[in-house]
């Protein structure tokens, strides 16, 4: 692994206290940048966040779909949890807790911005990150890749309908047309132009020349994703600064939500047989969010200093640490996984 990889959570956890601190002495400042939209896409926000999305999709081969079948076990595994399980669960427990347990604590008019929040970060499954986690978790790499080919390829079909649904169950008002341009902005016209991109390198070098291209532009995707970090930390930090309790209780949920996803995936590989390089990038894919498009989208539907973009935030800021435990779980019950795993054929 590189620098990056090995020292992740502490670049990410200095991002969040520049933004924080900056963002508190400067809101000002931060206000301005906040401003700068077009039909409610932050402009600063939507640079940075193709600039992060586009070299990683790159890395994706949606032609790895053809190799669906030979782990059909844990593809239909990671399947079910990502779109039929978190998503919902998700949901359950933001309403639980957002609005039973926890409602006496929270601003009541922000309640339905949370939850909106909360599904946008649960309706997508993540994209980039999972390649780090199953590296972690010494992961099948065919596994991996060919799962987020497919993940990839339902989400452009899938996230507006799911985030619809679900905002809809939560009695929250869908703007379908700010929806349908933040699918676009952040699905539809990343994948189109990553896909173009790598079908025109691998023509003119095969993949050599697409390796080159990929390690040149591997700095600007971590320079824009800890520009991401703290300019989202920015926005947010006169309120994460004077609402420890509410970031708190958002984190409840989300934390829930991550460690019954993976427990629920890993121990349905395991039912089935299927062999520990799958089952854990299967876990690891099916707790993680695709936080970069949830915070785009939820500034894009309800702006950078709503509750949704806050929740979204706070999955951003948990989702490093929290991820690297469940890494660090799937490897030390190696020995417990394979002694109860059925090998099927």
């Amino acid at each position: 692994m590189g620098l990056f990889e090995r020292y992740l959570t502490l670049w990410v956890a200095v991002c969040i206290a520049v933004g924080t601190g900056l963002g508190h002495m400067f809101p000002g400042a931060f206000a301005q940048l906040g401003a700068l939209e077009v039909a409610r896409v932050n402009l600063p926000v939507a640079v940075l966040i193709w600039l992060m999305i586009i070299p990683m999709l790159l890395k994706v081969d949606f032609g790895a779909m053809r190799q669906v079948g030979q782990h059909w076990r844990g593809i239909g595994v990671t399947l079910f949890v990502n779109w039929a399980v978190k998503p919902f669960s998700m949901a359950l427990l933001g309403g639980l807790f957002l609005r039973h347990i926890f409602a006496a604590w929270l601003p009541p008019g922000q309640v339905d911005s949370y939850m909106a929040g909360l599904i946008l970060l649960a309706a997508a499954p993540c994209t980039a990150m999972v390649f780090v986690w199953s590296n972690l978790c010494r992961g099948d790499a065919n596994f991996t890749l060919s799962q987020v080919a497919l993940n990839d390829a339902i989400m452009v079909l899938a996230f507006a309908p799911l985030v619809a649904v679900l905002l809809g169950l939560s009695s929250i008002t869908v703007p379908w047309a700010t929806l349908a341009l933040s699918v676009s902005l952040y699905i539809l016209l990343p994948v189109a132009v990553a896909t173009l991109l790598r079908r025109w390198l691998l023509a003119r070098g095969g993949p050599p020349r697409l390796q080159q291209v990929l390690q040149r532009l591997a700095p600007v995707s971590l320079l824009a994703l800890l520009a991401t970090l703290v300019l989202l930390f920015g926005f947010q930090g006169r309120q994460i600064i004077e609402q420890p309790l509410v970031i708190a209780i958002l984190a409840v949920p989300i934390l829930l939500q991550v460690y019954f996803n993976a427990g629920l995936a890993y121990l349905l590989n395991r039912r089935l047989g299927v062999a520990h390089c799958v089952a854990g990038p299967s876990a690891l894919i099916g707790a993680s969010n695709f936080f970069e498009l949830a915070v785009a989208a939820a500034v894009s539907l309800f702006g950078v200093h709503s509750g949704a973009a806050l929740a979204t935030v706070v999955g951003v800021l948990i989702e490093v640490p929290v991820m690297l435990t469940v890494v660090a779980i799937v490897n030390r019950s190696r020995r417990w996984y394979d002694a109860g795993a059925i090998p099927r054929p």
